[in-house]
């Protein structure tokens, strides 16, 4: 059996089992979605959103990309986030990255892989921003390091889109969260957290 049919036979046998468990499953899902979370990780297929976090379909919006970052120039990106803040009304942003990241990895390394590099340029300037305390790191654990300054520095990143603070003075939502995700155990760790309306740096507010 080639390998994209055993993922079709899988849906069907999901959908069924849903479908004993729960009889109106699928009405409920159809009728509309609620999340209360959006969640931007990591495109690394080890890393499922709803798995990892034990929600169902409906419960989380979700965006990935190679290595979760929140560029400013990324529509993409920037649609979801709107979509999700003032459409959805979601409560919670969680950027999710993961030690060992590849792209964290790659943007370390002098190697060119092509048109990616132009996107690991904003892991670079993580690396730039924090040199002095990256070089004062042993090698070995200078990987896991960067994945977290990488995740602490997209959530300040979303702090400085004007639908975020926008979002923070109309609603008082959303809460910021940057966590890391652990290959070894699967466990969640909170890095950071931002409260809405928290203060930011003058050259950062938008006159709202």
């Amino acid at each position: 059996m080639q390998s994209y049919k055993r993922l079709l036979l899988e849906n069907k046998s999901w959908a069924q089992e849903k479908t004993f468990l729960d009889h109106q499953y699928f009405e409920r899902l159809v009728k509309d979605q609620k999340p209360a979370f959006l969640w931007i990780g990591c495109s690394d297929s080890r890393v499922p959103a709803n798995e990892i976090t034990g929600t169902d379909p409906g419960e989380m919006f979700v965006h990935r990309n190679i290595a979760n970052l929140v560029v400013h120039t990324d529509l993409n990106l920037l649609s979801v986030v709107q979509y999700a803040v003032e459409v959805l009304k979601v409560k919670h942003v969680i950027v999710c990255g993961h030690y060992g990241c590849g792209g964290v990895k790659a943007a370390m390394s002098k190697r060119r892989y092509g048109l990616i590099d132009q996107w690991l340029v904003n892991i670079r300037d993580v690396f730039f921003d924090h040199r002095e305390e990256m070089n004062a790191l042993p090698s070995e654990k200078q990987l896991d390091r960067l994945v977290e300054l990488n995740i602490e520095a997209q959530v300040a990143n979303l702090t400085q889109i004007d639908i975020i603070q926008q979002a923070w003075k109309n609603d008082n939502l959303p809460m910021l969260h940057g966590w890391v995700y652990d290959l070894h155990d699967g466990i969640l760790k909170e890095l950071v957290r931002i409260d809405p309306n928290s203060p930011l740096d003058d050259i950062y507010e938008y006159e709202i």
